[in-house]
């Protein structure tokens, strides 16, 4: 077996799209839709989750409604590549970063923080971000709305109709 593409079946796919478009759905209700027991339904998650397909079990919270108004993506040049795990490191300190990328191109990192308005933006970038001695600098591209935020498409147009 190929560990790092294992094999899913469709009912397997069915399930993790199902989950992904809802993940508060109770496997009973999964196991109703798609014909098959609510054990079954977990027996799948199990394996799922020990393949490593399922990275983790997550809340997905709205960090606007939180009081961070502001997303922003910084594109950070390292002053050597080889200092990527050390800037890493620090960068998880900081609890503004929610993403966090190592890159080809221009930058050697792109990374993603939110704030709560452009006073505490200028503070994560100027007194943490750019504080930390391996990162060189940083560019910043702040967003102005977030048009898609998904999951990839397990199932093709033609599935989904089938499941209807």
């Amino acid at each position: 077996m190929d560990t790092k593409h294992p094999e899913i079946d469709q009912l397997d796919r069915q399930i993790l799209s199902i989950l992904m478009e809802d993940a508060k759905i109770p496997y009973t209700k999964i196991g109703e839709m798609l014909y098959v027991s609510a054990g079954t339904v977990h027996v799948r998650m199990k394996k799922m989750d020990d393949l490593g397909i399922i990275k983790r079990h997550q809340l997905i919270v709205n960090h606007e409604k939180l009081g961070y108004d502001i997303t922003a993506f910084l594109g950070v040049y390292l002053r050597q590549s080889l200092l990527y795990g050390e800037a890493s490191t620090e960068l998880k300190k900081i609890p503004e970063v929610i993403e966090q990328h190592f890159t080809t191109g221009e930058y050697s990192m792109f990374i993603k923080i939110v704030c709560k308005d452009t006073t505490h933006l200028k503070e994560v970038i100027h007194d943490k971000i750019q504080n930390i001695p391996s990162i060189q600098r940083t560019e910043t591209f702040i967003s102005l709305e977030e048009g898609i935020n998904r999951s990839i498409q397990l199932l093709e147009q033609e599935e989904e109709k089938e499941e209807e």
